[in-house]
């Protein structure tokens, strides 16, 4: 929640929780831009997040399907903060955050770039909230959350 002498603006990501029966999935890529995003996540936990950046839409039908098969099926909506993550599932979570990026705020690449899982920061995945590096550094990746 903002103080008052916060000038920043904050936007909330799927306010009414509706979101899409196709999924939808963002990048925030962490930058001072004034604008904070903010997203509901950690799945029956209901934990809100903030990210300040700037937001990249990913595009595709059932691009968040297999973060869904992650947080939802294997780890049963529970939220994921703090685990301690057995290797096949961080692999698959690897894979599962790998989108194409393509260009970036800073140069004009002609190929895409995948995302990264931002294993420095494993302690803070949850669900509909991984941190990933990307073309410009650090951000997020978020997706509806499951509750």
């Amino acid at each position: 929640m903002a103080d008052a002498d916060d000038n920043r603006r904050y936007v909330f990501l799927d306010p009414d929780g509706t979101g899409s029966d196709q999924g939808w999935a963002f990048v925030i890529v962490a930058a001072k831009t004034g604008v904070v995003y903010e997203v509901q996540g950690g799945g029956v936990g209901c934990v809100q997040y903030a990210q300040e950046g700037y937001l990249i839409p990913l595009f595709g039908r059932g691009l968040d399907e297999e973060l869904k098969e992650i947080f939802v099926g294997e780890l049963k909506r529970q939220g994921a903060r703090q685990l301690d993550w057995p290797v096949e599932l961080l692999d698959r979570l690897r894979a599962a955050v790998a989108f194409h990026l393509y260009g970036s705020a800073n140069r004009h690449d002609l190929f895409p770039t995948p995302l990264a899982l931002d294993e420095t920061r494993l302690a803070e995945i949850d669900e509909a909230w991984v941190p990933v590096v990307t073309p410009d550094g650090p951000g997020v990746l978020v997706w509806e959350n499951s509750d």
